[in-house]
């Protein structure tokens, strides 16, 4: 009953569109995976990684719960699929910055309903972290050329895109948007290759186009609360 009425009161805050295509979306992910036969673990990871990223989106602190079990599951089948980028990223930074994540919200929730107060950063640091990732973008690629690794481009892109993203997550700025679409947008073709090499992760790259979508959406809505509410950039 706890667990029942915990969930209910998350859900308050949701517009009635969300709570119309959430359902829609993780029964579209549970019917892709049954239909293709996937593994039972990606069909987990993608459900957490769905709900984690609705979740985030609202601003909501339950989101780094679902992370923590989503995160188990990926790290799995990135290993599986030889990803060892995406492999270390989950395991070792994706995992304890779900739980660094939930203090640091914790402090910064409005009353009413719970949600993060969003933030945005000021153009100079913007333009200085795009161009950071950029080049160990370029940095790490090669090292997993070197490693053997499979798509090591976009593999290293998505790593480091994904840790300003998460770290952008955890400081509740608007700007983790732009990365995870280009995280996404990725994460959609490395998975991709990896279905057309025999892997069973239909859930798995399904899941990426979701969160592509979610990634737009969730800017427009945090871009015009932040404008309504008129809040300062974060130095």
């Amino acid at each position: 009953m706890k667990i029942f009425n915990l969930i209910k009161n998350e859900l308050k805050t949701f517009t009635i569109l969300e709570k119309i295509f959430f359902p829609i979306f993780v029964l579209s992910v549970l019917l892709i995976s049954l239909y293709k036969n996937d593994t039972p673990i990606a069909t987990i990871s993608a459900l957490c990684g769905l709900t984690y990223t609705v979740f985030a989106g609202k601003g909501k602190i339950f989101c780094f719960f679902i992370g923590l079990i989503g995160t188990f599951f990926y790290v799995y089948l990135a290993y599986k699929n030889s990803f060892f980028g995406n492999m270390a990223l989950y395991g070792l930074y994706f995992f304890p910055m779900q739980i660094i994540g939930i203090f640091k919200w914790k402090k910064h929730l409005k009353e009413n309903s719970l949600e993060i107060i969003k933030t945005k950063l000021p153009v100079f640091k913007k333009m200085a972290i795009i161009s950071a990732s950029l080049i160990l973008s370029l940095i790490l690629s090669y090292i997993l050329k070197l490693s053997g690794g499979k798509n090591p481009y976009l593999d290293g892109f998505a790593v480091v895109f994904s840790v300003f993203g998460q770290y952008l997550t955890t400081k509740r700025c608007i700007e983790q948007w732009y990365f995870w679409f280009f995280v996404n947008l990725i994460s959609l073709f490395m998975w991709k290759n990896a279905i057309s090499n025999g892997a069973k992760t239909y859930a798995t790259l399904f899941m990426w186009l979701i969160y592509l979508i979610l990634s737009v959406y969730f800017y427009i809505t945090w871009k015009k609360e932040i404008k309504k509410l008129n809040i300062p950039d974060k130095v």
